[in-house]
């Protein structure tokens, strides 16, 4: 990109660190691959003095690794991270969409109908934009809630899942799953929309136990533990993946 869509942000910082995030989500910088800060630079039209900064903001969030020699790359996925993720949402989520349930408004029902218009099923290869429209629906939800800490680490927690669903969609859906993920978001929004809090709860901790980031969490443990047979994986991909 020019210096001139740099220039449309506040600081050119701001500019490389959300260029460079969408190329880490995107795939388009793989996990561990090297970044090579010169050419990264030019690319998108930016001196190495604010791609650094960026860099340094990105590693706090856990996308990117830097050492003392200034080198950088992508983090690796870890299986541990997609379990630590995994086990956050179980929680959160549904804690989350119940307190919608109870708290939603005219602007916040609006807000979610507008998200799920514009929300088709993950496909295997996902565009940054299809992610960006997925998670639009989910911080429409929890949004909803009206719990500042808890949107802030919801929030938080997102870009780090993203790269997860990806793994996870390297291996094909079937329609029936696609179509299942479907119907949960209609779910949620219909319990959300009618105050039922509990129902939307339940919803939700099955979208979360059958979700990409619970897909991608067993994948990585089973190529983590040596001699784990496939059906070991299975069972623990349905209870804590």
């Amino acid at each position: 990109m020019s210096e001139s869509a740099a220039e449309l942000y506040t600081t050119k910082a701001d500019f490389a660190y959300l260029r460079v995030k969408e190329l880490i989500l995107s795939g388009t910088l793989p996990p561990g691959s090297v970044i090579a800060q010169a050419q990264l630079a030019r690319e998108i039209g930016i001196s190495t003095t604010p791609l650094r900064e960026a860099l340094r903001r990105l590693k706090s969030e856990g996308l990117v690794e830097l050492d003392a020699h200034r080198d950088a790359r992508v983090a690796p996925l870890a299986a541990e991270e997609a379990r630590d993720l995994l086990e956050l949402r179980r929680s959160l989520d549904p804690m989350a969409v119940a307190l919608a349930a109870e708290r939603r408004t005219k602007a916040d029902i609006a807000a979610m109908r507008a998200a799920l218009d514009g929300l088709k099923p993950l496909p295997g290869n996902p565009a940054y934009e299809q992610l960006v429209e997925h998670r639009k629906f989910h911080a429409a939800l929890y949004s909803a809630s009206h719990n500042d800490l808890l949107i802030q680490t919801l929030d938080g927690l997102w870009d780090k899942a993203d790269r997860y669903r990806r793994l996870a969609l390297e291996v094909e859906r079937g329609q029936a799953a696609r179509d299942r993920k479907a119907a949960e978001h209609e779910a949620l929004l219909e319990y959300v929309i009618a105050g039922d809090a509990d129902s939307a709860a339940a919803v939700m901790r099955e979208h979360i136990d059958t979700s990409l980031g619970a897909q991608a969490a067993w994948r990585l443990r089973k190529h983590a533990v040596p001699g784990e047979t496939e059906s070991d994986t299975a069972d623990a991909g349905e209870t804590d993946a």
